[in-house]
């Protein structure tokens, strides 16, 4: 069995707000001094569902796939140091500024090239822009099924079977292999990798492939391909005011209260 998991890496959640800063002009999100990306954890929980379903079937080959930036390389290695098997880096300056759409095409066209495998895994949604719909277009691309938010993930007799989160609970689904699926963090906690198989990761070849090797058009992806477009990023401003209403009966604040808030144009 071949599992393909999808992983991003993203700023840290953990940033504190006063650190978070754009740049309107360009509108991207300004790196933080001293605070390194992270793997975006329901991506990574895409990867243990990989090695659950290892565990439980003997055997299968998990290959780990990442579009982003050469830093982007620590998410890969993360999941090599988690027990994948294979890493494969996406990037190209093609590939920069694209939309959830963009991003699922070059995605998509990796995975085809990764030819036979039986199941994609993604996170339900990244914490960077929280839209968690590339699972779904990938699915769309390749013409598979596609199962979201799972909580469990299993393998059976080569069928796939997914308990998903619901808003009132759970529900189980069957569908035919190959597929893809959104893990969510329902699934439980990933399992954190030994100083052994963090050691014997970093000796793993992570392959870099461009939109050349994928034989993807430059048009298709990135910025270029995208559907989205980006009119204004910036970090929203909050203000508050506060105005105490005197009066000396409780009828009097009442209208005095509603004539103000009238004249405000609130009621």
């Amino acid at each position: 069995m071949h599992i393909i998991c999808c992983v991003k890496q993203v700023p840290d959640p953990e940033t504190p707000a006063s650190q978070f800063k754009v740049d309107e002009a360009t509108k991207k999100v300004l790196p933080v001094p001293g605070i390194d990306p992270v793997a975006d954890e329901y991506a990574i929980l895409g990867v243990e569902a990989a090695l659950r379903i290892r565990e439980a079937l003997g055997e299968a080959k998990i290959t780990v796939l990442c579009l982003g930036p050469e830093a982007a390389r620590d998410a890969v290695k993360k999941a090599l140091a988690m027990g994948a098997d294979e890493g494969i880096q996406l990037t190209d300056g093609a590939f920069e500024g694209g939309d959830s759409y963009a991003t699922a095409r070059a995605l998509a066209a990796a995975i085809k090239k990764l030819e036979p495998f039986d199941l994609v895994l993604c996170g339900r949604q990244a914490p960077d822009w929280d839209v968690g719909v590339t699972p779904s277009i990938i699915a769309d691309v390749l013409g598979l099924p596609c199962v979201t938010r799972a909580s469990e993930v299993k393998v059976s007799d080569g069928t796939l079977q997914v308990e998903r989160v619901l808003l009132d609970g759970f529900e189980t689904v069957e569908t035919s292999l190959p597929a893809v699926v959104s893990v969510s963090n329902e699934l439980g906690e990933p399992r954190y990798p030994q100083l052994r198989e963090i050691m014997a990761a970093a000796k793993k070849p992570v392959a870099v492939w461009s939109a050349a090797d994928l034989g993807v058009d430059a048009s298709q992806v990135g910025a270029a391909g995208s559907l989205l477009s980006l009119d204004r990023l910036y970090v929203p401003v909050h203000e508050a005011k506060c105005e105490f209403i005197e009066a000396e009966t409780p009828e009097e604040a009442a209208e005095t209260l509603a004539t103000t808030l009238r004249e405000a144009k609130l009621i």
